[in-house]
């Protein structure tokens, strides 16, 4: 007992200092962001509705003219310019190859009855193989269910377009991320180089990258693939490179001292040691490659997406539903088969396989036997080169979801309509209303004295020319209402992961339960999450607020969580011993002392929102979004949806640079007794 008194004694002696310094005089951070508040709330009451830059829907600025202009300079001299015709055309032709390969073999041909070069049953058992021959019997039976699933909602064309289309991509994104990965891996300077160019591609939305590719490579599955590609290359590079760092330099040292090369080494110790984190990264780009090749179908990629794109905007919520549940199903085999890849390449797997090496041999080959059979009746026999179209149940599913989406907005819709128009009319409208109403100069006074106060002067210079670049391309209103949603719904984002990541965190029961249920949801494609919410809310703002608050949240709440986890318990034990009640060592010990993961979370919460909502824009979100996607639609107004992407790309650098450096800052002592007391 005495011991534990002299141990409270010392931390209340230790912390009370700092807890009265910090009463007695506030941070310089805190004076600027407090001052930076009232400059805005002075300018807003006194400049309300001045200089706030604002451009109808219909009209264009110089420089959109100039972009429709190039445009058309583009399609005039596509076929005679040489950097058209030496490098973009044969690029595209080689990818449009490998593309027609994989969707003529499983989805179908251009000619004839348009049928797959092994039918419908053949592509069903070869997929079957290949799940069972990286995987196991589990994941084999799943894919063999999922696809044959497909057939009786009359969507095994669309989803095997959609699965080609992400083999395409992921194998050229091996092709381009490993050998990245491992030069990242062994060299620092490759590293020094590469790191920045990952970190810009992840931050910029998915929809940033479609406008440029259709531009240079017109629509269709090759531009599709390529921006497939630039998205799904990131996490393959990182996790390679860190696969191959994190190899113990004793292991490197005993194989140089043995005389190996270093083309030796890289055969056979280091990608034999980091092969179960290289293929972790494949799992993540094949998720990512799923996801943009939904989103691919703006630019007429073919498979679910388009799909999706038609139901949403002729709000059939039956085909959307209908849709989603195949994109949701091909994410779940993807993830399963990749994941089961991953377990098998763990250093301790093949010992285990040794004794039963023979068998699976066997059981494989039986099973190619089986697959070569079905192939062969594909060939030969109409039901199984097509699926039978009696069997097709996919017109009962739409019915049945109209049915229930016009009972939920018969008898729901009083809950429904009033939480969307109190939300909107209390929160979003006056938010939005005020920073789309407040003079575009005491806004960029306010950014940039807020980036000062969190990162200093070079902050506070990227964010102003940011900021400048947007008023530059004449699309700063309609960035402040995309700015609105982002931030209304990160706030909502960070709440969420503060409630249930504080749970998790503080028991791992409750981290038992929640894990899987947020690694399902970040399986699914951002398309996926629009889809239940247009039948409850209509096509509005609200709902892509909503869908953006759904997509981002766990991995807000999985980060929280590792932050509370990952604080000493010897902390909150003191904490506890000195009289804190539960709620004193959340808000006093455990929160401030997770300050920086909490800083993390905002960003990827900002980064994972910016993007949904700005997809958001076909179910009625407007903004930038809304610009994209009418820039896709209308030639007339192209300069201004590729206008509306690149200042989407600033937007999303200004918040991801500021909440960086929020996640940078060096955390204050945290008292433990005199302030939980």
């Amino acid at each position: 007992m005495s011991a534990l008194l002299e141990k409270r004694k010392a931390v209340q002696s230790s912390s009370a200092p700092v807890v009265l310094e910090a009463r007695r005089r506030p941070s310089r951070r805190t004076v600027l962001l407090l001052a930076a508040v009232a400059i805005w709330i002075l300018g807003f009451l006194l400049l309300n509705g001045t200089a706030t830059l604002a451009l109808p829907a219909s009209e264009l600025t110089d420089l959109h003219r100039s972009l429709n202009q190039f445009n058309a300079w583009v399609a005039a001299n596509r076929a005679d310019n040489p950097v058209f015709l030496y490098f973009f055309t044969p690029l595209r032709t080689a990818v449009d190859a490998v593309a027609n390969l994989f969707t003529t073999t499983f989805a179908a041909t251009p000619t004839g009855l348009r049928l797959p070069e092994i039918g419908w049953l053949g592509t069903v058992g070869l997929l079957t193989w290949i799940a069972l021959a990286v995987g196991n019997v589990r994941v084999a039976l799943l894919t063999a269910v999922v696809f044959v699933f497909f057939g009786f909602q009359g969507l095994f064309v669309e989803a095997t377009y959609t699965f080609a289309l992400v083999l395409t991509s992921v194998l050229l994104t091996l092709l381009v991320g490993i050998p990245l990965g491992v030069l990242s891996g062994i060299y620092g300077r490759v590293a020094g180089v590469i790191t920045p160019v990952l970190d810009f591609m992840q931050t910029l939305p998915t929809f940033v990258y479609l406008a440029p590719l259709a531009l240079v490579f017109l629509i269709g599955p090759a531009s599709a693939v390529i921006a497939t590609v630039i998205y799904a290359a990131p996490p393959v590079i990182r996790l390679t490179a860190h696969g191959i760092r994190r190899i113990p330099e004793n292991t490197r040292e005993a194989s140089d001292s043995l005389g190996t090369t270093g083309l030796q080494r890289l055969l056979t110790l280091q990608l034999p040691m980091a092969r179960r984190t290289i293929v972790m990264g494949i799992n993540q780009g094949t998720m990512a490659a799923l996801s943009m090749v939904t989103i691919a179908a703006l630019i007429a990629a073919p498979g679910l997406g388009q799909t999706v794109v038609r139901a949403l905007q002729s709000l059939d919520v039956g085909t959307a539903v209908n849709a989603g549940l195949s994109i949701v199903l091909l994410a779940i085999v993807l993830d399963r088969v990749t994941t089961a890849a991953s377990r098998r390449a763990e250093p301790g797997a093949a010992a285990k396989r040794r004794m039963g090496r023979k068998t699976r041999a066997g059981l494989l080959g039986i099973a190619l036997a089986v697959v070569l059979v079905m192939v062969q009746l594909s060939r030969t026999m109409l039901w199984a080169a097509a699926f039978p179209q009696d069997l097709n149940v996919g017109p009962a599913i739409v019915q049945a979801v109209n049915t229930a989406s016009h009972w939920l907005q018969s008898n729901v819709s009083l809950f429904t309509v009033s939480l969307r128009e109190g939300v909107t009319g209390t929160i979003l409208n006056p938010f939005q209303s005020l920073l789309t109403e407040t003079p575009f100069f005491i806004l960029v006074a306010v950014v940039a004295i807020v980036a000062y106060a969190l990162g200093g002067w070079k902050l506070a210079a990227v964010t102003t020319a940011c900021l400048g670049v947007i008023i530059y391309l004449g699309l700063w209103s309609d960035a402040m209402v995309t700015l609105a949603g982002t931030l209304v719904a990160t706030a909502v984002v960070m709440v969420l992961g503060i409630v249930f990541g504080v749970a998790m965190g503080r028991s791992s029961r409750v981290d038992q339960l929640m894990r899987p249920l947020l690694d399902a949801g970040q399986t699914m494609p951002s398309f996926v999450y629009l889809v239940p919410f247009l039948g409850l809310f209509g096509a509005t703002r609200f709902t892509a607020i909503i869908a953006g608050i759904i997509y981002a949240a766990p991995v807000a709440i999985k980060i929280t969580a590792d932050g509370i986890a990952a604080i000493s318990p010897t902390v909150v034990e003191s904490a506890i011993a000195s009289g804190s009640t539960p709620w004193q060592v959340i808000t006093k010990v455990q929160l401030p002392m997770a300050r920086q993961s909490l800083a993390l979370a905002a960003n990827q919460g900002l980064i994972y929102v910016l993007a949904m909502v700005v997809v958001g824009a076909l179910v009625g979100a407007g903004g930038l979004g809304y610009d994209v996607v009418a820039g896709f639609v209308q030639s007339s107004i192209f300069g201004k949806g590729l206008a509306a992407g690149l200042a989407i790309v600033f937007l999303g650098i200004m918040m991801d640079r500021m909440t960086q450096a929020a996640a940078a800052a060096p955390a204050r002592r945290i008292p433990v007794s005199k302030s939980t007391a």
